[in-house]
């Protein structure tokens, strides 16, 4: 096949092919391995799933429903484009007994429109708005596994990991916020067999760069120098937006200014040398030509002293998380989260942070008992080690990977505690 991205080629038997790959997916589910003619992309999802704990025979669960699902479309970037999407897919989609469905960055479909009666079929398979189609949670499908490796994808019958979704075709392809690149969800469309031809895919990934661009016309200007913007989780190096300028800041100033945003009334220079410095013999002058240059990265009047202070409100993706968390918006921290807090970082101040963001996240995760929030976790690099997600992850979801992972984290935890001992 000359694409690797899309189903089935054209002139190819379907009916031959759905039996290839029902024959291949019953062989991977037994035992493991990956047959041919199974292209990569669906092998290596195949094996994230698995990864994830994913069960063949699973099924996609409601996460979003009413007036929570309301509120959180109505804020999700997506929505202004949903008329863009209903215009350029929605025809298609209903004259053809297709479905178009739009999800968020974390696979829960949003919206999914279409004909009647497709919609009633994909009523009993969950594929219904609220629902989470992330790959970690139903598998391999096409809008879940956009997102995942954040490429625009076709997936075909069989290829879908779980057997009830295996009579449906579906391709999409992932919508990006036009400033950042990061990517806000994708745009699906998903039917019968009909659905596995190059142009589909190509279909919708144009549909999904009409939206990027009509979302680049509809941003709002570039914040003025009264804000700042501040990355720090999941990043060694914190990024820094002041007056329409990405900044990515250096490891020692990515260090002051989260703690300067942490502590608006501001910190002296001594408070600011013991948060940021373990060797005591690091003198104050050390610290004021690290604040000189900092000043000058920052701009004019941004960076006050005595106390150290900035001097306009920081919006940081910190505080986000930890808002969320406060109105026990769990799902929607775990969301927000992106990664331990400047996890290079040794300064003594940021290292508790760090851990206290970390922990209060974690802790509210295990308390929820959601299989997809710890699985998430867990399988994200920062949750791969820690056990007590592991544990909680074993009691809602027992499959036999996840006990697996577990047993082996049990096993080093013992020989570790009988070589200290």
């Amino acid at each position: 096949m000359t694409d690797p991205w899309v189903a089935l080629e054209p002139g190819a038997d379907a009916a031959e092919r759905v039996r290839v790959l029902r024959r291949a997916h019953e062989t991977f589910t037994a035992v493991g391995t990956v047959p041919q003619p199974v292209r990569g992309v669906v092998a290596d999802s195949w094996r994230r799933s698995a990864r994830a704990g994913v069960g063949p025979d699973g099924t996609a669960r409601v996460e979003l429903a009413d007036g929570d699902l309301g509120t959180y479309r109505a804020e999700h970037p997506l929505a202004r484009v949903m008329p863009l999407f209903r215009e350029l897919l929605g025809t298609f989609a209903a004259d053809g007994e297709h479905l178009l469905a739009v999800c968020d960055a974390h696979g829960r479909l949003l919206w999914v429109e279409g004909h009647p009666t497709t919609r009633r079929r994909a009523d009993r398979m969950n594929f219904v708005p609220g629902a989470r189609w992330a790959e970690s949670a139903v598998g391999t499908n096409a809008p879940g596994t956009a997102v995942a490796v954040d490429r625009p994808v076709q997936v075909f019958a069989a290829e879908h990991f779980i057997r009830r979704v295996q009579p449906w075709t579906c391709a999409a392809a992932p919508v990006h916020d036009p400033r950042t690149g990061r990517v806000l969800g994708a745009v699906d469309i998903t039917g019968g067999d009909g659905l596995a031809h190059p142009h589909s895919l190509g279909f919708v990934q144009a549909v999904a760069r009409a939206a990027e661009s009509q979302l680049a016309l509809l941003a709002p200007p570039m914040p003025a120098a009264d804000t700042l913007e501040l990355s720090a989780l999941g990043r060694d190096e914190a990024q820094l937006l002041v007056a329409g300028r990405r900044v990515r800041l250096s490891r020692r100033h990515s260090e002051i200014l989260v703690l300067l945003a942490r502590h608006p009334e501001g910190l002296t220079g001594d408070e600011l040398l013991c948060a940021l410095y373990e060797d005591e013999s690091v003198t104050p002058v050390t610290l004021r030509a690290e604040l000189a240059r900092l000043r000058r990265v920052l701009g004019a009047g941004l960076l006050g002293s005595r106390p150290y202070r900035l001097t306009v409100p920081v919006e940081s993706d910190v505080t986000v998380v930890e808002r969320r968390l406060e109105t026990g918006a769990v799902t929607a921290a775990a969301t927000a989260y992106t990664g331990p807090l400047l996890p290079g970082s040794q300064a003594p101040a940021v290292v508790r942070l760090r851990r206290l963001i970390a922990d209060g996240l974690r802790t509210a995760l295990i308390a929820r008992h959601d299989p997809d929030l710890l699985a998430d976790w867990a399988h994200a690099p920062w949750g791969e080690d820690d056990i007590d997600v592991w544990r909680a992850l074993a009691t809602v979801r027992p499959t036999a990977a996840v006990r697996s992972r577990l047993a082996a984290l049990e096993s080093e935890l013992a020989w570790d505690g009988r070589s200290a001992r």
